[in-house]
């Protein structure tokens, strides 16, 4: 943790308390999600978004487009009540949030923050006032405003005015520039309308997001230069699979590592029957394996080549992460400091004893040719030798042994 606070104190921000969650640089970078679920089906938007807090999203954003949805946030609000789930949800708001958090005065009660495009706001004379009336609701109800401006949803009053400006320079900028640069304003000049309207300083999240890597550093780059607001980075698209994960990847890792960015969320489009909570999990990943937080003990394996012609040791390294993740919920409640757990599952003896010496746990299976046992390594020294069809079980209960052994219960 002190790593991560000394990254995130190369720039100062206030701190926004949403719904208890702190997001600034003197606090750990948040992870956060959005469901996809139908807002109007209470029921399923509930559940999702327990899935999500239960992957260990901290902040959920639901989709509040329409009349039904903003009515359903209450109920879906009871529901997470009734399951013991306290993530704070955040409504995404886009044309119509004025009129709808207006006429259900429960929705603006109960959500955690309001997320709106300056975009989208409003257009021509009524984007002023549409934007004075959100952020004067968030100001009775006392919450924090994220003004989120998107590459695709640009306020094209603005975009048009800097392009007229720009071709009378005597050297103009590219068309990209230009449009970097309208991202930029659009949230500076939202924010410090936000602030005449009477929100506080401390009150308003920025996020500039854009589809490329390149331009997303750029843009957060300049932004952070220009502002003190605490920032949400994500790319706006991140695309499917692998794609989507080393685009975030390479975009937010660079930013992070410069100390830009309070709060992440990974954009991507699920693959067709996995679940949501894969975004939760690569931002989570992401952020241990910067050693800017810690979320569940990470698992080192081996990549395999020819001395490891069997796939039981790819195997045996899937049961273990999945083993971890599915105990993570109930052992962050019981053993302080579990998530720090480093466990090593590796294929031959080559690496395998001594990046198992060096993780808390780790196991050194026998490669091709090599004698059929496998040694197991407890803080650095061999503390057993597994063999046969239970070596599994029989790996994953040491496991669960020296977490219950090794990390103290709350209060203790």
């Amino acid at each position: 943790m002190s790593t991560e606070i000394e990254t995130r104190a190369q720039r100062v921000t206030p701190t926004v308390d949403v719904g208890g969650v702190l997001i600034g640089s003197l606090h750990p970078v948040v992870v956060q999600s959005m469901t996809n679920t139908d807002t109007e089906d209470i029921h399923s938007t509930a559940r999702q978004i327990v899935e999500l807090a239960r992957a260990g999203s901290e902040l959920v954003r639901i989709t509040v487009n329409t009349e039904n949805a903003a009515a359903s946030v209450a109920g879906i609000m009871e529901r997470l009540e009734m399951m013991s789930c306290k993530v704070p949800v955040v409504g995404d708001f886009h044309y119509n949030g004025h009129t709808l958090l207006q006429k259900y005065p429960e929705c603006a009660r109960l959500l955690a923050k309001y997320r709106i495009n300056p975009g989208n706001v409003g257009f021509g004379k009524k984007r002023d006032d549409q934007f004075a009336t959100i952020v004067g609701l968030a100001i009775e109800h006392d919450k924090p405003v994220r003004i989120g401006v998107n590459w695709g949803s640009l306020d094209q009053r603005l975009l048009a005015r800097l392009m007229d400006a720009n071709g009378k320079r005597s050297n103009p900028q590219t068309a990209d520039a230009v449009m970097r640069e309208a991202l930029i304003r659009s949230a500076l000049e939202s924010a410090a309308q936000a602030e005449a309207l009477g929100l506080a300083h401390d009150r308003i999240i920025l996020s500039c997001k854009v589809s490329a890597v390149q331009d997303l550093i750029l843009v957060y780059r300049e932004l952070a230069n220009r502002c003190v607001y605490p920032l949400h980075l994500g790319l706006t698209e991140a695309g499917m699979g692998s794609k989507g994960i080393v685009s975030s990847t390479a975009a937010l890792a660079v930013l992070l590592q410069e100390g830009i960015g309070e709060t992440i969320r990974i954009s991507l489009t699920p693959e067709p029957g996995q679940p949501r909570t894969d975004e939760v999990i690569v931002a989570q990943e992401l952020l241990q394996s910067m050693g800017l937080r810690a979320f569940t003990p990470m698992v080192t394996a081996c990549p395999g080549c020819g001395r490891t012609t069997s796939t039981f040791f790819q195997s045996l390294a899937r049961d273990v992460t999945d083993h971890v993740r599915e105990r993570m919920p109930e052992w962050k409640l019981r053993y302080a400091g579990v998530e720090n757990l480093s466990l090593a599952v590796m294929g031959c003896i080559v690496n395998g004893p001594g990046e198992s010496r060096q993780a808390d746990i780790g196991i050194s299976l026998p490669g091709t040719g090599e004698s059929p046992v496998a040694p197991v390594f407890i803080d650095g020294e061999k503390a057993a030798t597994l063999r046969g069809d239970n070596l599994t079980a029989e790996f994953l209960a040491m496991i669960d042994k020296y977490v219950s052994e090794k990390y103290p219960s709350p209060g203790t």
